[in-house]
């Protein structure tokens, strides 16, 4: 699975990897796909049709659905976004970190951080004072 990973993050960053990758144009689109710029559609989804929809204080045209859940919120106090505490609860309802397109790098530069947290504690996080253990101490 790791090995996925690596491959498919290389062909995204438009380098090819190592082993069992396609063969990439000089501009790193894949070969056969054609003329023209590449997009970054992949960034940004918005899902009008959610019962839940706007569910951010922005405007609705910018909000990006892509990160509904936010993948960040294991890392406690540490992730970057504009939270609070409800006793032991991280209340992240005023944050729209992960629903700007412009935070898209910064959320996928945050995933080693949350894969350290999962691989230290051997076990789904549960509880504030897990969460905000990442490793990075």
């Amino acid at each position: 699975m790791d090995e996925q990973l690596s491959e498919r993050s290389a062909e995204c960053e438009g380098q090819p990897a190592e082993r069992g990758s396609r063969p990439v144009e000089p501009e790193g689109r894949p070969a056969g796909h054609g003329e023209g710029p590449i997009t970054q559609h992949y960034k940004f989804f918005n899902h009008t049709a959610c019962e839940f929809y706007p569910c951010h204080d922005m405007p609705a045209e910018q909000l990006n659905c892509l990160f509904c859940f936010c993948p960040l919120y294991c890392l406690g106090s540490t992730c970057g976004g504009n939270f609070s505490y409800i006793g032991d609860i991280k209340d992240c309802s005023a944050c729209t970190l992960p629903h700007r397109v412009e935070n898209y790098e910064y959320l996928m530069r945050q995933f080693e951080r949350v894969s350290n947290l999962a691989k230290s504690t051997g076990r789904a996080p549960r509880g504030r004072a897990v969460c905000e253990n990442d490793g990075t101490d």
